[in-house]
């Protein structure tokens, strides 16, 4: 029974809307109606401030850590740890107090491995800088670490049959396809940099 609180108060964790509440309380904006919409620590840089994002990104990466440490403390079963931070990522997603207008799961998809496989997890996080430094480009950032997230967790488990890697598939799609709009405009080379409004 235990289990399933663990999944509901990891669904609720992911959906503390850090971005949302920095955004009203330093600029009183509404960032689910500004710049891309998410309440991401994206739209907090290009919207509110550098330092705010910072935060913004942090609180979300701790999200889907903690929802997979509680797991982790409370059970021994891989399945229970990979629910939970899969939760973590669906509030963040579609956040209960914003009718589900939420952000795009990369930090919190990170804090989440990083709590399953730190390795993987700074791997991953490697590949998003390394690209953000050479094309200064988040959203291209954050679809390269998505596609080679995966590819890591192969590597580190040594096979494909696992939960750890079915789930690394499943948020490496999801990540994608929250990208898809960025997608398009990185194709028309639209997409703005991190220096641009």
């Amino acid at each position: 029974m235990y289990e399933f609180f663990i999944i509901f108060l990891s669904y609720l964790l992911g959906s503390l809307p850090t971005g949302f509440l920095i955004g009203k309380y330093l600029k009183n904006i509404d960032l689910r109606t500004i710049g891309s919409g998410s309440t991401g620590a994206t739209n907090v840089l290009r919207n509110v401030g550098k330092w705010p994002a910072l935060f913004v990104f942090l609180i979300d990466v701790g999200k889907g850590l903690i929802a997979v440490k509680i797991a982790q403390h409370y059970t021994d079963q891989g399945l229970i740890e990979v629910i939970a931070g899969i939760s973590a990522i669906t509030g963040h997603i579609w956040p209960i107090w914003l009718r589900g207008r939420g952000g795009k799961a990369v930090a919190t998809g990170l804090g989440m491995f990083l709590a399953l496989s730190w390795k993987v997890g700074l791997a991953s996080l490697g590949i998003f800088l390394i690209v953000l430094a050479k094309s200064k480009i988040v959203s291209l950032s954050s679809i390269s670490a998505a596609i080679l997230l995966p590819v890591f967790m192969f590597f580190y488990l040594g096979n494909f049959i696992n939960s750890y890697f079915f789930i690394s598939l499943i948020v490496a799609v999801l990540v994608i396809w929250k990208h898809r709009t960025n997608i398009k405009r990185l194709l028309k080379g639209e997409e703005s940099k991190i220096n641009q409004n």
